[in-house]
């Protein structure tokens, strides 16, 4: 096969939405291993090994997934197409990365699943190698679909440190983008609501910023009317289930009033 069919081929994988290019240009060259994990299908593994070779990811990329028809599949395309690149496949659980196998820097990319699901990667990964994280640094570069403020709440819960966050709005969805470590090389605190995404440079950019805040807003205040709803329909049950229902929607509160402090 001619190397401009293998090119054509290639082009058909990497088909990329807004919110995977934007996670790609966010990968840099500082790592000795990137992990691939519910990306799309491996998209975003194969836009970094198809790089032009300024900007190539020189160090492995491993694709992780637990399905085994799906890595089958993925194996197939890495052997047909990048031959003579780096990379490598895992069919296992997110949570149990060989990462003590592999020396130097690793970053481990999520994307595609909910915040809840990503907290429980997280910490899971975190306890079994928090022991080696002199030896063992670890970056993640996250990008939920949603339960973005409980994520946040988690990793400053993890005591993580914020390298950069953005925010990007995709096919009528809005996404933020967190880069954060492990270690504490770049000393900046994670924000519960987010900083640099509400930060624009430009008008568009301003007015995701703006239409992201008031979707979040809203968002929490239906969530608040909905504890307030049952509330009221509870009102015969004892004062102790009460003062729980009051607990949740005094959280929430506390969660609106984070966000309506924001100024754009």
């Amino acid at each position: 096969m001619s190397k401009t069919s293998i090119n054509t081929i290639k082009s058909t994988h990497l088909k990329q939405s807004k919110r995977l290019q934007k996670i790609n240009q966010m990968v840099t060259l500082q790592y000795s291993h990137i992990w691939d994990c519910c990306c799309d299908h491996g998209l975003l593994g194969f836009s970094l090994l198809s790089r032009d070779t300024t900007t190539r990811v020189r160090n492995t990329i491993h694709f992780v997934d637990i399905v085994p028809a799906l890595m089958v599949e993925l194996e197939t395309k890495l052997t047909r197409f990048y031959t003579n690149l780096p990379w490598k496949t895992h069919c296992i659980d997110v949570e149990k990365l060989p990462l003590e196998q592999y020396t130097g820097k690793n970053l481990i990319i999520i994307a595609g699943v909910g915040g809840d699901l990503m907290m429980q990667f997280i910490e899971a990964i975190y306890n079994k190698n928090k022991n080696l994280s002199n030896s063992l640094p670890i970056d993640f570069l996250l990008c939920p679909v949603h339960h973005q403020y409980p994520l946040r709440q988690k990793l400053i819960e993890l005591n993580f440190s914020l390298k950069d966050e953005t925010l990007i709005e995709d096919n009528n969805r809005f996404y933020e983008i967190l880069l954060v470590s492990s270690t504490h090389e770049d000393d900046t605190k994670i924000n519960p609501v987010g900083d640099k995404i509400w930060q624009s440079n430009s008008n568009e950019q301003a007015i995701i910023a703006g239409k992201y805040l008031s979707k979040t807003i809203n968002h929490y205040q239906r969530m608040q009317q909905g504890f307030q709803q049952r509330n009221n329909k509870i009102s015969t049950q004892s004062t102790l289930n009460q003062s729980k229902k009051n607990t949740k929607s005094n959280d929430v509160q506390h969660i609106i009033e984070a966000y309506q402090a924001i100024t754009l």
